[in-house]
């Protein structure tokens, strides 16, 4: 029988318990080839010695017993004995490596398409040959690259591995290859991937809890085990005992199954879980209601609609017609639902009104019945845009509360399993307990085969010095010093060039070498999130505690070696060294410490050794609780190959290769001790903002730092101080003048981001003058000058005694530079009575303060899941923006533990829906794609087709909530409906069908390519400054819509109805139209068609079109062309698409793109004044401007925190200080309401004064030119809608009866229309240039042959002239008789039927009302000579007089208008030295200035004595001003420190007032 024979029989035994893990027999057969591989060797190397070709199999049976193959022929457990594999059957399968996916597919009724199997942590490269002992790097020679390999090797580098010419092995690739068994583990690791069923049994006690291929790994301390208080925490900690076989030469191992909260951090977060739902029991359902409800506004926002008159309609099943009802704003819902009640019930007794609710038509959304009308979102949302008010009343009972939480969510222990298939970066995953144990038992047989070994001694040391490397391979590539001690205590062998060593006894060096492995298996265990351990856990004692704030030693630490570094940088870098520095909330405590430099060195791996002690000159009792060590690793770039003489004058750069971060207390304030592995995030631009204070492991190449902190008997706990008894409170008014000044002008920059060191100290030394003023805590704490145990109670003692902050001032406290835990707790408590409408308007900066909290566990992440707990609808925002986050890669770690703890709190009904939500997400981005990638003509077919899978998902799931909303629930997309934007990202315009039969389509644009998270903050900016407005009594008739971003570069957002974008109106006047001031007014007069209409269409255009004005300047939003701007019918105008902010301006080369301060142009001018010269409507719309931007202004620390806290979140335009000093500058914190006024005004004018916005427009014009549909066809700019021959009538005949003078002083032709079957004959009014647009739109329609010649527009003399009328009518006649007798496709097209329709100015007779007449809101009545509009206030001996408009002023005599100017003068003034004035506004009536003037030095006793003269002059040629008016305005009604604000009549010259 051969060997092979023998062995195949001898194995099957021992093979049977790994293919019970899912390994083949062939692939089993390949670990035993590395045994062969070695005796080839052994046959080679004698071959080489001997003349003869003598060959033939030669294993011994002593020699084959010592192989990794005879190691697993040793007896095995029985099957009766605890085996884990065949116990936990598939649980553990899942268990071991891969994820239990019924966590996120609860009820199995879908399955997602599974995720790409990444190759497993570490394992997925070759592991190479032996290396030489450690030696430096020789620098390259100038004649050949040491790094490259040998020309001709076939050999599969290893980018990792250091492998020059010189130090080739003895041993060939082909003789010695270790592909086989490294794709055998592989193959084991990945064979342990579940199947996608859920679990039998769930989790058990004892069981393996699945991983989650996605969470990357901890590095958490290992020592803390939580005190079990349930049977939740008992199982948490448990642990298996799995003994792989006994050891009978003392030097055995074990390694234990453990549950996945065995990290001590993750564990008690898992616990404070528990308390924390606790709380919230399923059966409260105030709690836990179970559906969305509708949304509420706050008091403050009440006051404009308390009073107003709210017509609702509600429909029900209990009565056929549906119920109209009239109610005051102020009428609760359960009155509306009482009164509704009333008409469909005959018995009221046994009624209970909290049985039923309201609920919006088309909205999955329920109203409170507590809640006022008029405090309703929806509610108002219907008042402003005239929308009717439909709800539904239905029973409580029979709505469906499927994403309420139930009794077994209660009773499921919390857990960190629920981030399963939410991550979409794939993660590298750690060795597997089997990978491992199968490496060591390698291990272990070469070191038998070492010990007992006769001859060939050198062989059997460099197969063991190859088990050793391949176990270190799979540690994270990891070489301890004392692995490294250990294996140059071996005696020589052929791959190891190392001098001769002195012989040494055997078994003490296998001994050390073990011990080695076994502490790097326990230093990886503690590292990395393993689900293996080289100890049983168990309840260690506890520790002796000594006070942080009583040790006085310095803080040290060991820097040994930076291990995995890349091939690449030894070939580009030398002089490697480490800079820590210690740093507090961004600050640093003390100067830099460096290492020295070194190069880089090999042995098994390329690592950088230092092994230098690191002191730094701080005490420890002198450390901040949240103290922080970042080192960053720098290196010298080497200089590209030249001659000498080049190399020394070149320059040695020096580059930041890589950084880490980690907290010196852990989350239990513990001081940190130990060996540490510290994995380092890759330095990249940018990176600055916000670090993490994790390590990178979630980079399987990442650079790993081996620290090693002093250890000792005690632990070092930071405990926190009780505040200070006395804190000492002055009021402000006892400071000296100048002292007041300095601390006004600093409290004046609303944020810490400028504060200079002389600032911080005036601060914190009049830090007892400043606490009457709430908002400025942030300022003074950003000022304390240290954070140690010893300040503490005085800081504490301040915040304790400080005014409670507002929820928005608090927001200031939770920035990165107040990491303090107890700080931070005091803010969140602030911010606890903010109500959950309200939370939702700061989630997202919440969340990205997320990433400055020290620890998983803070009270900022129990506020927000306790929120979510209670309100489906923050849930639902919270869990898109965590699930966002998980993109950054610093602090995903954080984040799917935070998303993890989300899913686990709401229960299985949410989870579930989140799932469809996010399967829903991931279809629409294929489609999405699949649509940009194709051509344009193509495109309409690839979204229909890439749409039919859309219905296989509805066939499966039969609704889903759409990610922009929660209460957007569908059943399906009406695919014909269905279209696509032609701009670069291709955005999909989808049509949703509404599962609710009383509402209609949802209508959404899906992006994908662009990054929302921009938009998305825009927006919330500007939500935030129109309720700041509300609030004040200013209702600026804002749109505001929805935006979310669903994943890095993709998202939705809401779709506006009947709106249309400036581009779309002004091309209907051409491709010029930019340059024309009639297109808005003339499109919004054709959709308002009576007077009543057009009038309040026209007054929401000013109040939006001022709302846009400003928050498009303070924000800085650039890229502002025609196609970014919409108008609603309605008149509200408002902003979309907003990639380019806060002064982050497209270019034209050098070229801003944006040269306005905003988009202000004449045609919305035209709109405001009615006409094309001022009119006293202009004044209203700038005094709404100006008095918008102070109200803005006067919360410019809520912005400049909201901002703030966003730094980090990744957006390129928001990224430093700069682009935040950008708003700080457009804000003018520092300056008066006055002259923000003034600065503001000049602001409009130079908007409206710009030409470059104008012609932006028409370049957008022409570039879009390429995109016009083929399918769109062309309408009449001043037809609202489109008519038909059939729906008109046949046309009979046209005749031009007339011609008639217009407002505009041009003519309009009568034409009298006769249809067939018609009595009545109708007249219509056109004009010659509504002829010429019909023409125009007929000729893109028609060729030309079919259509009759039109008139010349061309005349000599004057165009307007009634002669020219007289033969245009003419020429017109003779145009629609052979229009109308032209082919039939041509005379009842769409075009023609829709010219000749009435319009409402048809009605009115000798008026072709083109242009609307101008309607004054406060009209001049019976004022001749006008008014002006001052404002006056006195204050420090100094009267302030602001000159704001002018209205009603009299035209020159020769009929046109002034140049108007105010003079003022202060009487009495007998030396006429008192003389101010304003400059010369050009040609109007209705000029505004807001221009202040100053008079100094006016005591206040005077004011009574003093009288203004005001006059306004006409600013004529060579001097020659003309009176238009003046007014005497006696200072007696002034009240010093007041402001006096009023129109005051102008009238003629008095005698004695000539100056």
């Amino acid at each position: 029988m051969s060997a092979a024979q023998t062995q195949k029989e001898g194995s099957e035994g021992g093979w049977g318990c790994l293919e019970a893990l899912g390994l083949s027999q062939k692939e089993l057969v390949l670990a035993e080839a590395l045994q062969m591989e070695y005796d080839a060797l052994s046959r080679l190397r004698q071959d080489k010695t001997t003349a003869s070709s003598q060959t033939g199999p030669r294993p011994t049976s002593q020699n084959r017993s010592k192989t990794p193959v005879a190691s697993i022929e040793r007896p095995r457990p029985t099957p009766s004995q605890p085996v884990p594999a065949p116990l936990a059957g598939g649980a553990l399968l899942r268990g071991l490596s891969g994820s239990d996916p019924s966590l996120n597919q609860p009820g199995g009724s879908r399955a997602p398409p599974p995720p790409v199997k990444e190759p497993l942590y570490i394992l997925d490269n070759d592991i190479p040959p032996a290396i030489p002992p450690r030696n430096p790097l020789p620098p390259p020679s100038s004649s050949e690259n040491p790094f490259l390999p040998p020309r001709g090797s076939t050999m599969p580098r290893d980018v990792n591995l250091f492998t020059p010419d010189v130090d080739q092995p003895k041993v060939t690739s082909t003789e010695l290859n270790y592909d086989n068994i490294n794709e055998s583990l592989s193959r084991l690791n990945e064979s342990r991937q579940g199947p996608r069923g859920r679990r039998a049994n769930g989790d058990q006690s004892g069981k393996p809890v699945a991983r989650s291929k996605t969470l990357p790994p901890q590095v958490p301390p290992r020592t803390y085990v939580p005190v079990p208080k349930s049977n939740k925490n008992q199982r948490r900690v448990s642990a298996d005992p799995v003994s792989l076989s006994s050891r009978m030469n003392g030097f055995g191992y074990e390694l234990f199954q453990v549950s996945e909260e065995r990290d001590e951090e993750v564990a008690a977060f898992c616990h404070m879980l528990d308390v924390l739902r606790s709380a919230y029991p399923f059966s409260d359902r105030s709690k836990n209601a179970g559906f969305v409800w509708s949304p509420s506004v706050g008091p403050d926002e009440l006051h404009q609609v308390l009073g107003v008159s709210v017509k609702v309609t509600v429909i029900s099943e209990h009565f056929r017609e549906p119920l109209t009802f009239t109610c005051d704003g102020s009428s609760t819902v359960d009155l509306l639902i009482y009164q509704t009640l009333c008409y469909a019930q005959d018995d009221l007794d046994h009624l209970d009104v909290d049985d039923y609710l309201l609920k919006v038509c088309g909205h999955d959304e329920f109203l409170h019945n507590s809640q006022t009308l008029a405090g309703l979102e929806f509610v108002l949302q219907c008042l402003k845009f005239d929308w009717d008010i439909r709800l539904f009343l239905t029973k409580r009972s029979a709505i469906s509360t499927e994403l309420a939480r139930t009794k077994e969510d209660d009773e499921t222990a919390s857990t960190m399993n629920h981030s399963i298939l939410l991550q979409e970066r794939p993660i590298k995953q750690t060795v597997t307990r089997e990978a491992l144990t199968l490496l060591l038992d390698t291990f272990h047989n070469e070191a038998e085969s070492f010990l007992l070994s006769e001859v060939e001694l050198s062989l059997h040391v460099e197969r063991l010095v190859q088990s050793v490397k391949a176990l270190c391979s799979s540690l994270a590539a990891v070489e301890t010093p004392d692995v490294t001690s250990a294996l140059s205590q071996l005696p020589a062998c052929p791959c190891r060039l190392q001098p001769k060593v002195l012989k040494v006894e055997r078994k003490k060096v296998v001994e050390k070498l073990t011990a080695a492995i076994l502490d790097l298996v326990e230093l990886y265990c503690s590292t990395f999130n393993a689900n293996f351990h080289t100890t049983p856990q168990s309840h260690c004692c506890t520790a002796p505690v000594q006070e942080a704030g009583v040790v006085t030693n310095v803080l040290s630490f060991n820097v040994y070696a930076a291990h995995r570094i890349p091939i690449t940088w030894a070939a580009s870098y030398e002089g490697f060294f480490l800079s820590c520095s210690l740093t507090h909330g961004g600050a640093e405590l003390c100067a830099p410490q460096h290492t020295s430099k070194q190069s880089v060195s090999k042995y098994l791996f390329h690592l950088v050794v230092w092994d230098q002690r690191v002191c730094f000159p701080v005490q420890i009792n002198q450390l901040p609780r949240e103290s922080q060590l970042t080192v960053t690793l720098y290196a010298s770039a080497l200089p590209p190959p030249g001659g000498a003489e080049e190399k020394g004058k070149q320059r040695r750069s020096i580059e930041a290769l890589g950084w880490v971060t980690m907290p010196l207390f852990n989350f239990r304030h513990v001081l940190t001790c130990g060996r540490k592995l510290l994995g380092l995030w890759p330095s990249t631009p940018g990176s600055g903002n916000a670090r993490s204070s994790s390590p990178n492991f979630s980079q399987p190449d990442s650079v790993i730092l081996q620290v090693d902190f002093p250890t000792s008997s005690f632990e070092v706990r930071f405990s926190t101080p009780p505040p200070a008894d006395f804190c000492p409170q002055y009021d402000f008014s006892r400071l000296d003048t100048i002292s007041q000044i300095q601390l006004q002008d600093v409290l004046h920059k609303k944020a810490a981001f400028w504060l200079t060191s002389d600032d911080k100290r005036l601060l914190w030394e009049k830090k007892a003058f400043c606490q009457a003023e709430a908002a400025a805590l942030p300022l003074v704490l950003s000022s304390a000058p240290c954070w140690q145990w010893a300040c503490l109670p005085d800081i504490y003692a301040l915040l304790r005694q400080w005014a409670c902050l507002g929820h928005l001032d608090a927001l200031g406290l939770l920035h990165a530079s107040f990491p303090d835990q107890e700080l931070r707790r005091t803010a969140v408590q602030w911010m606890d009575s903010i109500s959950d409408p309200e939370l939702l308007d700061f989630l997202p900066q919440l969340v990205q303060a997320l990433k400055y909290e020290c620890y998983l566990d803070s009270s900022l992440v129990r506020f927000l899941l306790r929120r979510a707990i209670g309100d489906v609808r923050i849930a639902h925002y919270l869990f898109w923006l965590l699930k966002d986050n998980l993109q950054d890669s610093q602090f995903s770690a954080r984040y799917q533990h935070l998303l993890a703890a989300l899913l686990c709190c709401v229960g299985r009904g949410l989870r579930e829906e989140f799932d469809r939500q996010c399967w829903l997400v991931s279809i629409l981005a294929v489609v999405a794609q699949k649509v940009r990638d194709a051509t344009l003509s193509n495109r309409q077919c690839v979204l229909r087709e890439g749409l039919e899978e859309m219905k296989q998902f509805f066939s499966v799931n039969s609704s889903c909530r759409l990610p922009l909303n929660p209460a957007l629930l569908v059943r399906g997309i009406n695919i014909q409906s269905c279209s696509f934007f032609n701009s670069n990202a291709v955005p999909l315009k989808l049509s949703f069908q509404n599962l609710d039969p009383l509402g209609e389509n949802i209508n959404v644009i899906f992006k994908s390519g662009d990054d929302l998270r921009q938009d998305m903050l825009t927006l919330q900016i500007i939500r935030i400054m129109n309720k700041i407005w509300i609030q004040e009594g200013l209702d600026m008739r804002m749109v505001i819509f929805k935006c979310f971003s669903t994943g890095r570069g993709r998202g939705m957002v809401e779709m506006i109805p009947q709106a249309d974008t400036l581009r779309k109106i002004q091309v209907e006047h051409g491709v010029t139209g930019s340059f024309k001031d009639r297109p808005l007014a003339d499109w919004l007069q054709k959709h308002n068609p009576t007077d009543e209409q057009y009038d309040k269409a026209v007054e929401n255009f000013i109040y939006s079109c001022a709302g846009c004005c400003v928050a498009t300047y303070i924000l800085g939003i650039c890229d502002r062309h025609n196609d970014n701007i919409m108008l609603k019918t309605s008149g509200h105008m408002f902003h979309i698409d907003f990639g380019k902010f806060l002064g982050h301006a497209q270019m034209f080369g050098n070229i801003k793109r944006d040269r306005a301060p905003f988009v202000f142009t004449s045609d919305m001018a035209y709109v405001i004044n009615g006409g094309d010269k001022p009119s006293s409507r202009f004044h209203d719309f700038v005094d709404l401007c100006c008095e918008a931007y102070n109200l803005i202004r006067k919360h410019a620390h809520l912005f400049l925190n909201l901002l703030g806290l966003m730094l980090s979140c990744g957006i390129p335009e928001l990224s430093d200080l700069e682009d935040l000093k950008y708003v700080y500058d457009a804000l003018r914190p520092h300056e008066s309401e006055a002259d923000a006024t003034m600065y503001f005004t000049r602001l409009i004018e130079s908007s409206l004064g710009s030409v470059a916005t104008k012609l932006n427009f028409f370049i957008h014009n022409l570039a879009q030119m390429k995109f016009a549909s083929s399918e769109e066809r062309p309408t009449l700019s001043f037809a609202p809608r489109v008519h038909t021959a059939k729906s008109d009538g046949l046309i009979r005949n046209l005749y031009i009866c007339r011609h008639i003078r217009t407002a505009s002083k041009g003519y309009a032709f009568v034409v009298k229309v006769e249809r067939e079957n018609q009595q009545e004959v109708l007249l219509v009014q056109r004009t010659f240039e509504e002829f010429h647009e019909l023409h125009s739109k007929l000729r893109l329609i028609f060729p030309s042959s079919k259509l009759p010649n039109f008139p010349s527009r061309f005349v000599i003399g004057r165009s307007r002239g009634e002669a020219t009328a007289d033969r245009r009518k003419d020429e017109l006649n003779g145009y629609v008789w052979h229009l109308i007798h032209a082919a039939p496709e041509v005379a009842q097209c769409d075009l023609v039927y829709t010219f000749f329709h009435p319009l409402p100015r048809d009605e009115r007779p000798g008026t072709a009302a083109s242009k609307p007449a101008e309607i004054s809101w406060s009209p001049v009545s019976g004022k001749e000579l006008g008014e002006v509009k001052l404002s006056i206030s006195y204050k420090n001996d100094k009267l302030f007089i602001m000159v704001m408009h002018i209205r009603g002023l009299q035209p020159l005599q020769d009929g046109t208008d002034p140049d108007p100017y105010v003079k003022l003068y202060l009487l009495p003034d007998p030396q006429k030295t008192s003389k101010r004035k304003t400059k010369a506004a050009r040609r109007t009536c209705n000029p505004t200035y807001n221009e202040m003037l100053v008079y100094e030095r006016i005591p206040r006793g005077d004011l009574n004595q003093r009288v203004i003269h005001l006059r306004v002059l006409g600013d004529g040629a060579f001097w020659e001003n003309t009176l238009l008016g003046e007014t005497f305005i006696p200072l007696k009604r002034l009240i010093p420190g007041q402001h006096w604000v009023d129109w005051h009549q102008l009238g003629t010259a008095r005698a004695d007032s000539a100056h």
